[in-house]
């Protein structure tokens, strides 16, 4: 299985595991061009995608839906809530045929893979994160919470790859310029996680198996990379685990091998 970040941030989310010719889609916050030409930048065929999973209906997360419903075939991954919610979002209907209902706790198998949603205390109207599985690997993306709770850390255990939310710097919102109102949103119970509360969940669920974390949804205005690093490197320190961050501009895809498991 391959996984590649095409693109991570508050200005469009996207990320697409590969396996068996078929390639599966976690959110669509970016233009249906750019995800074609960030998919082959990483040496993934853009033809191989069949379909979007979608965490919930924040438009750096779903804007392109309307796009794809126009303009091909894929199928869309999401709970009835969530697609609602995107649907009156973009003016558009998912057609029913393409829909594949989610229900978070309960796993749904397409072209190969297992993909398995599970709930997060975001403020959406159902947000899930993604467990997907494929070619006896694991990998979860796990963007876009307020903290981490018992049921993530569960669903984070015996991963090959975790794709994990370093929002912000907690001093640096708090002293920067954004509104009172929208820094307690971030800041909040159902916000987005810190660099502190990212470390927090890495090492509660650190394994043998674990080969690859990505940092994920860095604020390009309340972060620094160099800050989410260090915070992940004092977990992951001495550990036979590589370090990456996905960024907004820059794609960059991870081949998850069998050979990786310790």
């Amino acid at each position: 299985m391959r996984y590649a970040a095409l693109a991570s941030g508050s200005k469009g989310n996207c990320h697409a595991f590969c396996a068996r010719g078929r390639a599966l889609l976690i959110d669509a916050g970016i233009s249906l061009a750019q995800v074609k030409a960030r998919l082959a930048a990483c040496g993934l065929d853009p033809c191989a995608v069949g379909a979007v999973a979608l965490t919930h209906e924040h438009s750096d997360h779903r804007a392109a839906v309307g796009v794809l419903v126009r303009n091909t075939d894929w199928a869309f991954l999401a709970t009835k809530e969530t697609k609602l919610a995107v649907e009156l979002a973009v003016g558009e209907t998912i057609p029913a045929p393409r829909w594949i209902e989610l229900q978070a706790g309960h796993a749904v198998a397409w072209e190969g893979f297992q993909v398995r949603p599970f709930s997060l205390p975001h403020d959406a109207v159902d947000p899930v994160a993604f467990r997907v599985e494929a070619e006896g690997r694991a990998a979860a993306v796990v963007t876009d919470l307020g903290h981490g709770t018992a049921l993530v850390a569960d669903h984070c255990s015996d991963l090959d790859l975790l794709v994990l939310e370093a929002n912000h710097d907690v001093d640096m919102l708090r002293n920067g310029a954004y509104p009172d109102a929208l820094k307690a949103r971030i800041l909040s119970r159902v916000g987005h996680l810190s660099n502190a509360a990212m470390a927090d969940l890495l090492a509660r669920v650190v394994s043998p198996r674990l080969r690859s974390v990505v940092l994920a949804h860095l604020s390009e205005q309340n972060n620094h990379p160099d800050l989410a690093r260090l915070a992940a490197e004092e977990v992951l320190r001495d550990l036979p685990i590589a370090l990456h961050l996905a960024t907004q501009a820059h794609p960059m895809g991870l081949e998850l091998a069998l050979d990786q498991a310790g």
